[in-house]
């Protein structure tokens, strides 16, 4: 699989064109991969924002816009049907009409209706923007699906080094979302990152729930709830019909070196083979993942958002556009195979 990860998923998409909104439509890489994308027959890029500012923007950047719908929410025809929809979600919390207008005016939450809503396949946004206020809007407007407790921020990563993972690839998770997640969440995450990971590349899923310590017989608070977690992994994978090997606690040269999971854990089935990584806390995750993609020259996809009954990722700010391109086409991907990964989600999430 290796360094041709987006090339196959590109193939897959072009079999299965999907309708992508980039929520912010006048920023320049975002422009770039929005043009791949049609450039690419990968389906129909959406670019919201002001008409104005993104056909200014597009010009000097000497990008054609044909084929590539632009969606003001100010002036939508769907604007009121947005914000019906989200005050309906939330006048239990207070939220009136008029605040629910207001808020749809917003490009990541009118483009996160627009999925919602079944008008687009997926979102991808975040380019500008901090991951806190990305997944205010997403969480707002889908729903998460019903398997799940929690979203989970989910990282691709190819590696040059086909040795590591599975030929080169391996799956982060839990990337974005949770600073200190729990039991319950640990297992959340581990649980659909072996689903995506099954889902879009094909692999059988060999988790690593990662700590400091391998199988360490004193378990702190800390590495108790990393091993607590396997075996609640393990049912709800089962109860899901998730098929993936699930071990831990161990450390990350543990599950990735075959020499190293020889000495400490003989008997795994994960150890020195893994290809999916769930980390124990967001810092880890978030260090481990940049080390890797600046350090080990690994490009990163993400964050994939997980758990929720429609497809959004949350892009770093410091992506680029192919960065952007590969998301997108992970995102429509995804959205593809959506029936399966969550087959309960067959209606409108409003």
């Amino acid at each position: 699989m290796g360094m041709q990860l987006i090339g196959r998923l590109i193939e897959k998409l072009q079999r299965h064109p999907r309708r992508i909104v980039f929520a912010e439509g006048s920023e320049p890489r975002v422009l770039q991969a929005a043009r791949q994308f049609h450039c690419l027959r990968l389906g129909a890029p959406i670019l919201l924002g002001k008409r104005s500012e993104i056909e200014k923007r597009a010009a000097e950047l000497k990008i054609p816009l044909d084929h590539i719908r632009l969606i003001n929410p100010e002036e939508s025809e769907d604007l009121d049907k947005f914000a019906h929809a989200l005050h309906l979600n939330h006048q239990s919390r207070g939220m009136k009409l008029a605040e629910a207008r207001e808020t749809m005016l917003n490009p990541n939450y009118f483009g996160a209706m627009m999925v919602a809503m079944r008008q687009a396949d997926g979102i991808v946004t975040g380019a500008t923007q901090p991951t806190t206020v990305v997944l205010r809007a997403v969480l707002q407007a889908i729903r998460l699906g019903k398997c799940f407790s929690t979203a989970v921020g989910c990282t691709v990563l190819e590696l040059e080094n086909a040795a590591i993972g599975e030929s080169g690839v391996l799956v982060l998770a839990d990337c974005a979302v949770v600073p200190e997640p729990t039991m319950e969440q640990l297992a959340d995450a581990a649980v659909a990152a072996a689903q995506f990971a099954r889902q879009l590349f094909g692999f059988k899923p060999r988790v690593a729930l990662l700590s400091y310590a391998t199988r360490c017989r004193a378990l702190p608070p800390a590495i108790g709830k990393v091993h607590a977690a396997i075996a609640l992994a393990q049912r709800k994978a089962k109860k899901l019909g998730v098929e993936a090997d699930f071990d831990g606690e161990m450390q990350i040269d543990t599950a990735l070196v075959p020499e190293v999971a020889g000495v400490k854990m003989p008997k795994s089935k994960v150890a020195g083979r893994a290809n999916v990584l769930i980390f124990p806390c967001l810092a880890a995750a978030d260090i481990a993942g940049k080390a890797l993609r600046h350090i080990a020259r690994a490009r990163a996809y993400g964050h994939i958002l997980l758990g929720l009954d429609r497809p959004a990722a949350d892009v770093s700010r410091g992506a680029n556009s192919r960065d952007i391109l590969g998301v997108a086409a992970l995102v429509g991907v995804q959205s593809v195979a959506y029936r399966d990964l969550y087959p309960d989600t067959g209606e409108p999430s409003q």
